[in-house]
């Protein structure tokens, strides 16, 4: 990973001379800076990302943020400052092909080993919190050729009918996991059960039509797309 273009550079100290000339023009300089965003832009892997939201300019937009992973309590925009991180304008339409999704994540897994300071990861698709040490594990995991990251990249929510609802996961392949009741009766067992059918679904890349899979405790299901195919409903045999 490199930093390949920081707009900052530009902001010389030279400007300031040894008898103190200049020192007005440097201050007109940062006072500027301070209405912007500031960002710089890297490189990891070949590809770009920008971070946007240092200082001295301007912190990124808070977001919206409903479900938490390994932190006590959801974050409040009084406790925190925001840095924003993207994929570089070149891969503008591709955020959601797995290569350029696995790069972000990897650069932001790296931001959190090296920076104590960055006490957590919100993911916007799913509107998930994710504390750094647990974002960082299971991002590590996925990246070495392990499971999914559902808990944290995915989440869940109860519908007012009962059944189960993943969050998030259309980001990933245009189709929500919906586990529908009495299966998700258990809202523990349905969770994981909707851990491992998302990894499956992301691996596929969702599904058009009808299958059958078998449940960890040797249950036969049925998944099938809803009528608009935006659902992947969830049902036992």
């Amino acid at each position: 990973m490199s930093i390949s273009h920081d707009p900052l550079d530009e902001a010389s100290l030279d400007l300031v001379t040894p008898d103190g000339g200049g020192a007005d023009q440097l201050g007109e300089i940062l006072a500027s800076v301070r209405q912007k965003r500031v960002w710089v832009e890297f490189v990891r892997d070949g590809l770009t990302f920008d971070l946007t939201g240092l200082a001295p300019g301007l912190t990124a937009d808070f977001p919206q943020v409903f479900h938490r992973f390994d932190l006590k309590q959801l974050p409040e925009q009084a406790d925190y400052e925001v840095l924003h991180l993207t994929p570089g304008h070149h891969l503008a339409g591709g955020e959601r092909l797995i290569p350029i999704a696995q790069g972000l994540l990897g650069l932001a897994r790296d931001l959190v080993d090296h920076f104590d300071e960055l006490d957590c990861v919100v993911w916007p698709p799913s509107a998930s919190a994710i504390g750094h040490q647990f974002f960082e594990s299971v991002v590590t995991a996925w990246l070495e050729g392990g499971p999914f990251p559902a808990l944290g990249l995915t989440a869940f929510r109860e519908t007012v009918d009962g059944a189960l609802q993943s969050e998030g996961l259309d980001y990933w392949i245009g189709q929500e996991v919906r586990i529908e009741p009495p299966l998700s009766a258990d809202k523990v067992t349905a969770t994981r059960l909707g851990v491992r059918l998302i990894n499956q679904l992301v691996l596929v890349g969702g599904i058009e039509q009808s299958e059958r899979v078998v449940a960890p405790d040797g249950t036969n299901l049925v998944m099938r797309t809803s009528r608009n195919g935006k659902f992947v409903r969830v049902w036992r045999e």
